[in-house]
């Protein structure tokens, strides 16, 4: 079963760096890559950065060269999986709650199976 906890959010200053985790477990994030999803109240989400199952890493132009998304390893069923993104010079407009997720195929991903999310809020 589909099971996935972001941590690491909080308030921080324009400018500033965050890094989230992400915590997640299910035999589906061993099939797909995995992504950074956010969400501001009132607009759809987002897939702001994933990674492919061969490492490749791919961004929203919104978040290039300042987003960096990472695991540990290559995520595998029943094993600890972590994910993390690292976000440098942060804007207001980066205020969201984040989440985290499978990203492949539409027909597959992201699974009905969203965590609690993490808010970021960049205020000054």
């Amino acid at each position: 079963q589909a099971h996935l906890v972001e941590s690491g959010g909080g308030l921080v200053q324009p400018g500033g760096s965050l890094r989230l985790s992400c915590a997640a477990s299910g035999s589906v994030f061993s099939i797909y890559g995995m992504g950074w999803y956010r969400q501001v109240p009132g607009k759809q989400r987002e897939l702001v950065a994933e990674i492919t199952r061969s490492g490749v890493t791919n961004y929203a132009d919104s978040v290039k060269d300042r987003f960096t998304v990472s695991r540990d390893t290559v995520f595998r069923d029943n094993a600890n999986n972590t994910l993390y993104l690292q976000m440098n010079s942060l804007k207001p407009e980066d205020t969201a709650v984040y989440f985290c997720n499978c990203a492949g195929p539409s027909n597959y991903c992201p699974v009905n199976a969203w965590g609690k999310g993490t808010l970021v809020a960049v205020t000054s």
